[in-house]
């Protein structure tokens, strides 16, 4: 079994703090075995950190979450970014054209751009995976809700950090069953459902902070942009 964060941003993502190096230099510290970086809407630190991993002792998985018309969608395994404001649909198909597979997360979070409210669950069924445990979480009901709708519905498991800042990074984990250590070999398993996931919940104090330097960055990014 491999251990592997599915979910993390860097600071190439509007809330993200940390650069790439971080991210990678945590998830070696913790013991994982590959990690993806999944920046919101863009691609290019991720590929940079999949081209570092080896470095560190890790796969890197290349992914971005894409902002569908719907809601999230995490894409893995892709080499050309996903556009946004496409519909539900569209992005899992983009998605597979390029030989990836689609996983959405915190699909019952309304607050977080989840795509439950959106989708119909034949459509959200559709996903190679559904992200059951997402490590920035309240009471957890959003995290059971997925998990109970993956199991009715015969949908593989995730789970993710959501890490917005490199010390998040392994809080949740997907263990999977790869028949090696390689990019391939893990989203076969994904697709297979040969997973597990391991994880905690992130302080509530940690959350808060996350999402108050991410408020702060993205006001600071917007006055960048109309200088």
């Amino acid at each position: 079994m491999l251990s592997v964060e599915l979910h993390s941003h860097s600071a190439l993502s509007h809330d993200g703090r940390d650069p790439v190096d971080m991210l990678l230099e945590q998830a070696a510290a913790v013991g994982l075995d590959a990690l993806a970086v999944t920046d919101h809407d863009e691609l290019d630190a991720s590929l940079e950190a999949a081209a570092m991993a080896d470095d560190y002792g890790l796969v890197g998985i290349p992914g971005m979450e894409v902002t569908s018309a719907a809601g999230h969608v995490l894409a893995f395994g892709i080499d050309e970014p996903v556009p946004a404001g496409l519909s539900y649909d569209r992005t899992l198909d983009r998605i597979r054209e390029q030989g990836g597979i689609a996983v959405v997360p915190h699909p019952f979070q309304k607050s977080r751009h989840g795509v439950a409210p959106h989708v119909t669950a034949e459509q959200l069924a559709e996903a190679d995976a559904i992200e059951v445990y997402n490590s920035r979480l309240l009471t957890g009901r959003s995290n059971r809700q997925a998990e109970s709708f993956a199991v009715n519905h015969g949908v593989p498991m995730t789970a993710g950090s959501d890490a917005h800042i490199s010390e998040m990074v392994g809080q949740a984990v997907t263990e999977v069953g790869a028949a090696e250590r390689s990019v391939d070999a893990i989203l076969d398993a994904i697709r297979d459902g040969r997973t597990s996931v391991v994880g905690k919940r992130t302080p509530w104090y940690i959350s808060f902070r996350q999402a108050a330097g991410g408020a702060k960055r993205r006001i600071g990014r917007r006055v960048d942009d109309l200088l």
